[in-house]
């Protein structure tokens, strides 16, 4: 389980890394999707507040392709200096590694822990055309129709497609996967009557569920969430003991030294507590687990092992 407490944070002793001042560059963030989707709206959710805290400018650096293995490639490849960091996807972090016999990279062993950024409960959302509003209602509309219905993800092994898997086994019916190269564009087909259901970080698919483009039927969660507060959890909704959660987390090169590291983990931390940024992740549905540098590297581990543990019981390749 994540720590769900909140810690106090320590003063922040360097305001401004002396490693970013003394280069007078400014830090590129990769990101392995395309705008829109929940990896890129957690590196958007820290941007400016990194900006300000440490001085210099966070770049963005969207690089969409290979399940997120064209970012993780270009990030490890990066000079260990602290001025290039990975916004890392769970789904990838743990599930690439599980799904290829070669991906190029190891998690444990080529990317450094920094610190968390959000933690995504995921909702249900569902077509606009579909003759739906309750879960109950899709779930009997799926029985009716075994094998004909879609579910979108954000490409293969990622959490919305193992989310979609693990829902045709809870209720029984076979449904045909249908991967894309990021949430966005998964959802803008959902939202097109193109494909019937993605399972999603409501922060991708807030907007549309609120502008009815798009129905939201249940959170995959303990607890609904601020955002949609009229959409009931999972439980709530008959579908009792389906949760899914994601984490979206800041990595360096391997070898980044440790004194770089904890000067990035303070700074994350100090923005997770600014108004703003916590106004933005509540409005997203995401949560703000500002942890240290072991905390994070002791949840990437575990993800890494039970995670992969799930990929590789359902079969799931991409070799």
């Amino acid at each position: 389980m994540l720590p769900m407490t909140r810690r106090a944070l320590p003063a922040l002793a360097l305001a401004v890394p002396g490693f970013a001042r003394a280069e007078g560059r400014p830090i590129t963030l990769v990101v392995p999707n395309p705008p829109g989707g929940g990896t890129d709206f957690a590196a958007r959710l820290y941007q400016d507040a990194l900006t300000r805290i440490l001085g210099v400018p966070v770049v963005i650096d969207n690089k969409p392709g290979a399940n997120g293995n064209i970012a993780i490639q270009s990030v490890i490849r990066s000079a260990p200096d602290g001025l290039t960091l990975l916004m890392q996807y769970s789904g990838y972090h743990a599930g690439n590694p599980a799904m290829m016999k070669n991906p190029g990279w190891d998690p444990n062993r080529d990317l450094a822990p920094v610190g968390m950024a959000d933690v995504a409960p995921h909702g249900i959302f569902v077509a606009p055309a579909l003759p739906v509003t309750t879960l109950r209602e899709f779930i009997d509309y799926a029985k009716a129709r075994p094998g004909r219905l879609n579910y979108g993800s954000s490409g293969i092994g990622s959490i919305q497609h193992i989310a979609g898997a693990l829902f045709s086994q809870a209720i029984g019916v076979p449904m045909v996967h249908v991967p894309y190269r990021g949430a966005a564009p998964a959802l803008q087909d959902v939202a097109g009557d193109r494909v019937e259901m993605l399972i999603t970080t409501p922060s991708s698919a807030v907007a549309l569920a609120q502008a009815g483009k798009v129905k939201a039927l249940a959170i995959a969660s303990a607890a609904r969430i601020p955002a949609l507060p009229d959409v009931p959890t999972t439980a709530e909704a008959g579908l009792p003991g389906f949760t899914v959660d994601a984490w979206f987390a800041f990595f360096a090169p391997a070898g980044t030294p440790e004194d770089v590291v904890q000067r990035l983990n303070a700074a994350i931390r100090e923005a997770a507590v600014q108004p703003e940024v916590r106004r933005r992740a509540e409005e997203g549905g995401v949560l703000l687990r500002p942890l240290t540098v072991a905390e994070m590297d002791a949840v990437a581990r575990r993800e890494v092992e039970e995670l992969g543990r799930t990929i590789r019981d359902a079969g799931i390749t991409m070799d």
